[in-house]
């Protein structure tokens, strides 16, 4: 193996599961022999999303099979028109299992009423954080209750159909003057998308980076869709390596849209993928 121990060897055929990256662009991205590694900054969720066809309790499940420990969740888990008490129940659940309700979302809000109604959700979960598409006109209304509740949004980019936030800079142009937690979740696969690299994009914008959504996309283009983590056109590399760089400490929350009936072995995938990678970071 060369100058390569059996032990990076072996971490870097975990990076390049399916078999998709060629070896030689892990190795790229690993450490010089000698240089001690460091922890990772970031850590691992999921967005709730990606497992849009089961139950709440069936969320748990599969997220603890993942080893992930923090939990985007989606209105279908738990409706925005949801009592306290309702919330208390979910959030109880979440919590017995060992897991952290990081955020909701993504949430859409076209009215001031919708966005009211998400900050005494978010409010009533306990949240820091919400995950949102507000409308365009309205993000000072939504600055507003994040000053008024400590609860930062992150506004999420839908890409190239998406008419108010395709790209993150076109969420960070409007709130660049605005309370800092004001923020963008960076959706690297519509981004991609776009056309755009997603370690470029994230450099750009980092210092209102607050949430990551990480996926893979079979193209760079309108007609890309999500595939398998290490199947698409994205260099997850590079774009680890990058956030890393920047001391990125919050959380990457796959959201995996492929095979929604059967969604856990694309996420097995994609999860088992990052983490050889991460290893040679």
């Amino acid at each position: 193996m060369n100058n390569y121990s059996r032990r990076d060897f072996l971490a870097v055929a975990a990076a390049a599961a399916a078999c998709t990256l060629p070896l030689t662009s892990a190795l790229a991205h690993r450490p010089e022999q000698g240089v001690e590694k460091t922890p990772l900054p970031f850590s691992l969720g999921i967005a709730s999303y990606s497992f849009r066809s089961f139950t709440l309790d069936q969320v748990i499940q599969m997220t603890k099979r993942m080893g992930l420990t923090r939990l985007t969740l989606k209105d279908m888990h738990l409706p925005l028109t949801s009592s306290e008490e309702e919330i208390a129940a979910a959030l109880g659940k979440i919590r017995s299992a060992g897991l952290e309700l990081a955020s909701c979302g993504v949430v859409y809000m076209n009215t001031e009423e919708e966005i009211r109604r998400a900050f005494v959700y978010a409010q009533a979960a306990g949240l820091k954080m919400l995950v949102g598409v507000p409308d365009a006109a309205l993000l000072g209304v939504a600055e507003r209750y994040v000053k008024e509740t400590d609860i930062a949004l992150a506004i999420h980019n839908h890409g190239p159909t998406d008419k108010r936030f395709p790209s993150p800079e076109s969420a960070y142009r409007p709130i660049a003057g605005m309370d800092k937690r004001m923020g963008l979740c960076i959706d690297i696969g519509h981004t991609r998308r776009l056309g755009l690299d997603p370690a470029v994009e994230a450099e750009r914008f980092f210092d209102r980076l607050l949430d990551i959504h990480i996926k893979d996309v079979s193209a760079a283009s309108a007609e890309g869709t999500t595939v398998e983590i290490g199947r698409g056109v994205i260099d997850m590399p590079a774009f680890l390596t990058t956030i890393r760089r920047l001391k990125y400490s919050r959380t990457l929350h796959f959201e995996f849209e492929k095979d929604k009936e059967d969604p856990l072995p694309g996420v097995a995938e994609s999860v088992g993928y990052v983490r050889g990678v991460m290893a040679m970071l």
